[in-house]
């Protein structure tokens, strides 16, 4: 929910909403919450798609423009194993961000919330402070982390037996 809401609040002040908008998204927010209705509860989802009142094109313009961060489509990335394997899916899914590699001591970290300070914050505890940020789409992240989940509930196969 901070994340939601520190979100906002960049967005309003980016003038990438306004205000009344943000109001009634996080309404909206609130009744997906109650619904159990945990993925589609995110602040850009209810904005963009139901609200339509936020371009994603726009939002992503305004990070590389006013926050100097790269663009990443974890679609045609190789994601090393180790990240795979130790990605903790629930942080991933509440921050809409996604650690994909790792250089010397710099983390590559893919989010579509990157102007929530409560979700830089987040990852800077988890990964320490040298994080190199991209941003990407909603959907994205969502393919991938849902593409992630479906890999690790697939059974294990048995070991053949020798004889």
């Amino acid at each position: 929910m901070r994340a939601n809401r520190l979100l906002g609040a960049a967005l309003v002040e980016a003038n990438l909403v306004k205000i009344e908008d943000l109001e009634a998204a996080n309404e909206r927010l609130l009744e997906l919450l109650q619904s159990d209705a945990e993925r589609q509860a995110t602040l850009l989802g209810v904005l963009m798609y139901e609200k339509k009142v936020l371009n994603e094109d726009d939002l992503l313009h305004h990070m590389i423009e006013n926050d100097g961060i790269g663009l990443i489509d974890l679609r045609t990335y190789d994601v090393p194993e180790e990240f795979r394997k130790e990605i903790d899916l629930a942080s991933c899914w509440a921050t809409w961000t996604v650690p994909f590699d790792k250089e010397e001591d710099y983390y590559f970290v893919a989010t579509a919330y990157y102007l929530s300070p409560a979700v830089r914050s987040h990852w800077t505890k988890q990964l320490g402070k040298n994080i190199l940020w991209f941003g990407t789409t909603l959907e994205v992240i969502s393919d991938y982390l849902e593409k992630l989940e479906a890999d690790r509930n697939k059974p294990v196969p048995a070991a053949t037996a020798r004889s």
